[in-house]
């Protein structure tokens, strides 16, 4: 496996930053943080089947963590190391976790199902399978792109990349999606771990929010207001200053509420 990985910022920064996407979209989606975080060493990876990371990988939640976890203690070089994960990345960072629970100095965990629905697994297939044609078609792109918040300075990568994307590709991504849950090591991760949901979420996202919580003691939970699946690019601002306070050990935003 060889991922693609972007950087940004400062190479000789006193921390490595590493930033994971969401499924369908790439590492184009942390611009804004990248640009924030420019004092740091930032790494920004295309996940497995995403973007430049497209061609001849097949995607696993745990095959990906292996791999990031290699590069990232690479590249690391004794500095402390801050991970955020956003949804399918988001669970990537889980595992990570849970496979190295002393490497991470500060995950922040952003909208992540760890709890699997079986039922829907099973339709992913044939579901995906008849939708699928529809990608092509930049209306059908941009119903997508609505529910993550994508405006239009993204739109046109997210259609390009999303015409892309091979159907196996798809399926595979959503049933490793839909199948995740929180993998034996995550209770012993030693670092600082903030898990984000947003408030007009779904109820199972809520829910997986709070079991995160609760199967960390050193994890901290917090709703976002009015937004979604995708605060990153709905209220990047916001998200930054989230970031930067959990980071540097200052007050969270008045707007967030703790789980």
């Amino acid at each position: 496996m060889a991922i693609h990985i972007q950087e940004y910022g400062d190479p000789d920064g006193g921390c490595l930053m590493v930033f994971l996407h969401g499924g369908g979209v790439s590492g184009w989606m942390w611009d804004k943080q990248a640009a924030a975080f420019a004092r740091y060493h930032c790494l920004v990876p295309d996940l497995p089947g995403h973007g430049f990371s497209r061609d001849d990988m097949e995607f696993t939640i745990r095959s990906s963590a292996e791999e990031l976890l290699s590069i990232m203690e690479d590249q690391a070089k004794g500095r402390k190391i801050i991970v955020t994960g956003f949804s399918l990345g988001a669970q990537v960072l889980t595992q990570m976790l849970g496979m190295r629970p002393e490497l991470i100095d500060y995950a922040i965990i952003n909208s992540a199902l760890v709890r699997p629905i079986p039922s829907a697994r099973r339709l992913i297939g044939p579901a995906v399978r008849l939708s699928f044609p529809l990608i092509r078609y930049r209306w059908f792109a941009k119903l997508q792109a609505k529910t993550l918040y994508l405006g239009e300075e993204y739109l046109e990568r997210y259609v390009e990349e999303s015409r892309q994307m091979e159907l196996k590709t798809l399926i595979r991504v959503l049933e490793e999606n839909m199948s995740f849950r929180i993998p034996a090591g995550f209770s012993e991760a030693a670092g600082k771990i903030l898990v984000t949901v947003g408030e007009r979420e779904k109820s199972v996202m809520k829910q997986s929010a709070r079991d995160l919580v609760a199967a960390n003691p050193r994890s901290m939970g917090v709703v976002l207001p009015r937004i979604g699946h995708g605060v990153p690019l709905a209220k990047p601002e916001l998200f930054n200053e989230l970031l930067k306070a959990w980071i540097q050990g200052g007050d969270l935003p008045g707007e967030c509420r703790r789980i």
